[in-house]
C-alpha cells in the first residue's frame, strides 16, 4: 500500500523560505514520477513542479526561479525547496506520485495523494 506523508509547511514572512518533505512507502521514486501541487481557499488545485522517473524537472512558471523539487532515491523521500515566498503562495501544498514515469500537470494523473501541509505567507 502507498502512502505520501508532507511535513514542513508554516507560517514565514514574505521573502522567507520554507523545505517542505515528502516521505513515501510503498513505491519507489525511479519508477515513478512525484510531484507537488497547491490550492489556495476557494481556488483549484494547481500544478507547482514535477521530477520525473529520471529525474527531469518542470516548474510552473510563477515558481520556476524560486522553488525547486527534488527527491533522495535511497530513502524515497521528495523535497521542495521555496524560497523568496510571496503572499500568493499561501496554500495548502500537497505530493503526489503518479502510477507510471511520466510528469503531468493534470492532477488526474497522480494516483496516490499525501494529506497535504499548510503554508502560509504574510506581507
Amino acid at each position: 500500500q502507498v502512502h505520501l506523508v508532507e511535513s514542513g509547511g508554516g507560517l514565514v514572512q514574505a521573502g522567507g523560505s520554507l523545505r517542505l518533505s515528502c516521505a513515501t512507502s510503498g513505491l519507489t521514486l525511479t519508477e515513478h514520477a512525484m510531484a507537488w501541487f497547491r490550492q489556495a481557499p476557494g481556488k483549484e488545485r494547481e500544478f507547482v513542479a514535477c521530477i520525473n522517473w529520471s529525474g527531469t524537472i518542470y516548474y510552473e512558471k510563477s515558481v520556476k526561479g524560486r522553488f525547486t523539487i527534488s527527491r533522495d532515491t535511497n530513502n524515497n523521500t521528495g523535497y521542495l525547496q521555496m524560497n523568496d515566498l510571496k503572499p500568493e503562495d499561501t496554500a495548502v501544498h500537497y505530493c503526489a506520485a503518479a502510477s507510471d514515469f511520466y510528469c503531468n500537470v493534470i492532477r488526474e494523473s497522480f494516483a496516490y495523494w499525501g494529506q497535504g501541509t499548510q503554508v502560509t505567507v504574510s506581507s
